[in-house]
């Protein structure tokens, strides 16, 4: 999942961007509101983390901007303002969940998590695909009952294909969602994490057969049907 953090304090937005991405998010940072804007719109983001007293364009202005456009987009506010009223008024303006500072990293974490659930309206934490499952609160895949040990990289493209299950996602889009907007990417290096990921769940059950090539159009994950054992 990719997210667009938007932080003017330099030093808390390297700390929840390392943090995040050693979680396997895909993250970009923006440090003032007109960037945030200028990078919303050239960008595709699963979720938004704004904070609020930005220079050049006010955090709540931001928000009001976005919601104009996109009602669906997810935005999680992270701010200093504690006041109820601020609270208030960002729920207000559409915000989908309002974070104080000084916050736990991980209770930010689990909001996140949460949020993202909710835009793909998945109601269980668990994702599933025939033999094949991904926990996303404990960061696990298994393949029946054994545990498939994957990188960052495989484990949040299995992710992004489960939330979209039975549809064709093209490479340019899983590029778009599992790596920041300034990787230095090569199209060999995505071609060895797919097919790494699904050497890896071929050899725990044959539970790579699940992701389809469509040649031409990109990549599928779908129930099988199961060979009789």
């Amino acid at each position: 999942m990719k997210l667009l953090l938007v932080e003017d304090e330099v030093m808390l937005s390297k700390f929840l961007a390392k943090g995040l991405r050693k979680l396997g998010y895909a993250v970009d940072c923006a440090y003032d509101g007109e960037e945030a804007m200028d990078m919303y719109e050239i960008n595709d983001y699963d979720l938004m983390i704004l904070d609020l007293n930005l220079p050049k364009k006010d955090g709540m202005e931001v928000l009001e901007t976005i919601r104009k456009k996109n009602g669906e987009f997810r935005i999680l506010v992270l701010s200093a303002r504690n006041a109820v009223e601020d609270k208030i008024a960002g729920l207000d303006l559409g915000c989908n969940d309002y974070l104080t500072k000084p916050f736990d990293f991980a209770e930010l974490e689990a909001r996140i998590r949460s949020l993202l659930r909710r835009e793909f309206r998945v109601r269980d934490v668990k994702l599933r695909c025939g033999s094949l499952t991904l926990d996303t609160a404990a960061k696990a895949v298994y393949v029946k009952d054994e545990e498939v040990a994957l990188t960052k990289k495989e484990y949040a493209l299995l992710e992004y294909l489960l939330n979209h299950m039975g549809n064709v996602v093209s490479t340019e889009e899983l590029i778009e969602h599992v790596w920041d907007s300034d990787a230095d990417l090569f199209s060999n290096s995505f071609k060895f994490h797919i097919h790494s990921l699904k050497k890896k769940l071929d050899g725990a059950g044959g539970a790579g057969r699940y992701i389809v090539n469509q040649r031409g159009l990109g990549y599928k994950i779908s129930e099988v049907q199961e060979e009789k054992e």
